[in-house]
């Protein structure tokens, strides 16, 4: 008997409050519109086949009358059995009936306040209060307050560059911003001036976004030269933006951080550590494109992303021992990777791109990797020697790639 109970009616209408429409029409001052509900109710040959099961459903709707919603009866029947009153829809006559059924009352109120403190302090801010409801319900009037003093404080910030950090509003630290970014970062889009939203950056990126300062990029490098230093430091990190030309030669980008602390001394040249991914610091150093580069990485799947990552910046770029003789030369030390990549490297050299492809394919076997520690030290030195007689491969320049700053091709980790 598929009869239309009171929780059935609760269903339908809580799946509309969780869709917002409730709140934002009453927030937006949108008048009440009777809102009634059909009833699925006994047919008239069910009241002679179920009389006892007909009795009890019209017993539990009568006792309704008492509660804010209202029940509509009509008549169901005939000759044969006679004319009955059964319930055929429930109405539901303004706002504060609503609540009270819903039992949200307690909601609503905090809603409005929210709406209330918003349209005081930032009225940019109400309709995208107004259309988020439960969004803005999941605040407490004193983390909203908060939300909404953060966008303030920044909006009133201006031109003074500053860390996220030093944001400076009650209860509000770095980890508050973190946990509602979303939030924030949609209300900052309303509130500041355009030019000062750089859409090129998603809320994810929150201080790209909204100009705030970000955590600099580090380059570590060393001499290969022992009796070359830089004020006195065989080694340094420096900040990207700060690291200016040097009188090298060539440059290394060594991946793993023993092998480049080992690397075999070279007249005039420094290694930089490249530590995976991370090589992406070198996007501010663009002196960098005017001289020999050699990136030397893990030969799998990761190294050749890395490989061509760079070389998306810096077209100069060649790779040293990351070749298929290599590869085949240290079989023994094979390895597995444990998630390898499948993706496109354009800025590959043909033969660099048909080994990846071996590797994404499986050719040698299943996710081959030869770590670039395992690589006999002898082999340095021999690779060291062709780039220094001219022999190495040099068919890398890729003239149909536009140079990428490297951070904008996405935050991977090995």
């Amino acid at each position: 008997m598929n009869w239309t109970t009171k929780a059935d009616v609760l269903t339908k209408l809580r799946k509309r409050w969780t869709s917002g429409e409730f709140l934002t029409a009453f927030a937006g001052d949108r008048g009440w519109e009777p809102l009634h509900i059909p009833l699925r109710a006994p047919q008239a040959r069910d009241i002679g086949a179920n009389f006892a099961a007909v009795r009890e459903w019209v017993r539990a709707w009568r006792a309704e009358g008492d509660s804010p919603l209202r029940v509509e009866f009509g008549p169901v029947g005939g000759r044969l059995i006679g004319v009955n009153e059964l319930p055929r829809r429930v109405w539901i006559d303004d706002y504060p009936s609503l609540w009270a059924v819903l039992g949200v009352t307690a909601e609503v109120d905090r809603f409005m306040r929210h709406v209330e403190h918003t349209r005081a302090v930032a009225p940019r801010l109400v309709d995208w209060v107004i259309s988020h409801p439960h969004t803005v319900l999941a605040f407490t009037d004193e983390t909203w307050r908060a939300v909404v003093d953060t966008v303030l404080w920044i909006d009133a910030l201006a031109d003074r560059a500053v860390y996220v950090r030093q944001v400076d509003v009650p209860g509000v630290d770095t980890k508050f911003i973190e946990a509602n970014r979303s939030v924030i970062a949609a209300l900052l889009d309303l509130q500041l001036d355009e030019s000062r939203v750089d859409r090129r950056y998603p809320a994810a990126k929150f201080a790209a976004r909204y100009g705030f300062l970000r955590k600099p990029r580090y380059v570590r490098y060393r001499w290969l030269t022992p009796a070359r230093t830089t004020s006195g430091f065989s080694e340094l990190t420096v900040r990207a933006d700060e690291l200016l030309p040097l009188a090298v030669s060539r440059v290394f980008v060594v991946e793993n951080e023993i092998t480049y602390l080992a690397f075999p001394e070279v007249e005039d040249a420094i290694a930089i550590f490249g530590g995976g991914y991370a090589v992406t610091s070198l996007d501010e150093v663009t002196w960098l494109r005017g001289l020999p580069l050699v990136y030397w990485g893990d030969l799998d799947t990761h190294g050749f992303a890395i490989l061509d990552a760079l070389r998306r910046r810096f077209p100069n770029a060649e790779s040293m021992l990351m070749d298929r003789a290599t590869l085949l030369d240290h079989e023994s030390h094979w390895a597995r990777e444990d998630k390898p990549v499948n993706s496109v490297l354009p800025a590959l050299t043909p033969a660099e791109a048909a080994l990846y492809r071996d590797l994404v394919e499986g050719t040698f076997g299943e996710s081959v990797r030869l770590e670039q520690e395992r690589i006999r030290y002898s082999a340095i030195s021999a690779a060291l020697g062709a780039l220094g007689s001219g022999h190495a491969d040099r068919s890398h320049q890729v003239h149909d790639v536009d140079p990428q700053p490297l951070g904008e091709l996405g935050d991977f980790r090995r």
